[in-house]
């Protein structure tokens, strides 16, 4: 036995070798480059904390973030047709679906739940870019359907996240045909008088700007989402001049009154129940059950009084 080439040399190598370490601890900010710590970029919501970037987030990471407790259930929409078109490209489209829902690991491109934001029922919806595109097909018109059913029957206002490349080209006019049928169910909120408030995420293009994403009693977006119908690569190709700087982002939408806000991804959800309890004709909302710690004291009775039938709670005899 070698001792030296058995146990000393592998003994040394283990002390100076250089540890690996997993892929998934780092994340590299898309905008600035800067590498980012999985949990620090997980607790921000994927907003770079160098930059202010907001990168692509999930809809049940939005999700778990928005609800209370991050506690929501979720609502079960109709299935369309699999492939009403029979549609083959470089792939058949049942192939191009199970491929979409391995890698995300939804059923398709839009998630529809219930439940409460700051103690107000709500229904919400969202849809996934990285499924697709977040393409607009017959199934994203059936969700929206059941989101704006869902909130007239239980009497909640809708709240749609928007991610969308456009209509799914595998579904043809199919598609196509979403938009008048979102469009309808958005007047089935106004009739009941029940809010609908959007908000647009990057990007937000095609059809679905045409329909549901632009239709919303307020619009919010978050910052610098591309918004708009035709992209800006195409407007410039088709009249052949140079757009101004900042062109069909949130904040250019926003000086041109076509927003109501901007609004950081982290300060969302205090706007959202804000805005919704608003809505809804509720008192302003509350931070947690109790009172502060100077209202509490304001409001403490007097120990030198001692409290009477009348202030205490009614007798049950």
């Amino acid at each position: 036995m070698n001792w030296i080439a058995n146990y000393v040399r592998p003994r040394i190598n283990s002390i100076f070798s250089r540890r690996e370490v997993p892929e998934n601890l780092w994340t590299k900010c898309d905008d600035c480059g800067t590498m980012l710590f999985h949990r620090e970029l997980s607790d921000s919501l994927n907003v770079c904390s160098n930059c202010n970037h907001h990168m692509a987030i999930t809809p049940r990471e939005r999700f778990a973030a928005l609800f209370d407790a991050g506690n929501f259930a979720d609502v079960a929409v109709p299935d369309p047709i699999p492939d009403p078109l029979q549609f083959r490209d470089q792939k058949k489209y049942p192939d191009r679906m199970r491929a979409a829902q391995k890698s995300t690991g939804e059923k398709e491109a839009m998630l529809v739940a219930l439940g409460e934001i700051g103690q107000t029922p709500i229904v919400a919806a969202a849809q996934d870019f990285s499924f697709m595109g977040g393409s607009m097909g017959m199934y994203v018109g059936n969700a929206i359907v059941k989101a704006a059913q869902e909130a007239v029957r239980l009497k909640r206002p809708l709240i749609l996240f928007a991610a969308a490349g456009g209509a799914r080209m595998q579904e043809g006019i199919l598609s196509l045909m979403q938009m008048p049928r979102t469009t309808v169910a958005v007047q089935m909120l106004r009739e009941a008088n029940l809010p609908y408030i959007v908000v647009l995420t990057h990007p937000t293009t095609g059809g679905v700007t045409a329909s549901y994403a632009m239709l919303g009693d307020v619009q919010i977006a978050e910052p610098n989402a591309l918004i708009c119908f035709a992209g800006p690569r195409v407007i410039e190709q088709t009249i052949r001049e140079k757009l101004p700087e900042g062109f069909q982002r949130a904040e250019y939408l926003l000086e041109h009154g076509m927003l109501d806000r901007v609004t950081d991804r982290r300060k969302m959800r205090d706007e959202l129940i804000s805005i919704t309890r608003m809505l809804m004709r509720l008192p302003p909302p509350v931070k947690g059950h109790l009172a502060a710690p100077d209202d509490m004291a304001a409001s403490a009775p007097d120990p030198a009084k001692a409290p009477t039938r009348t202030e205490e709670q009614p007798s049950r005899k």
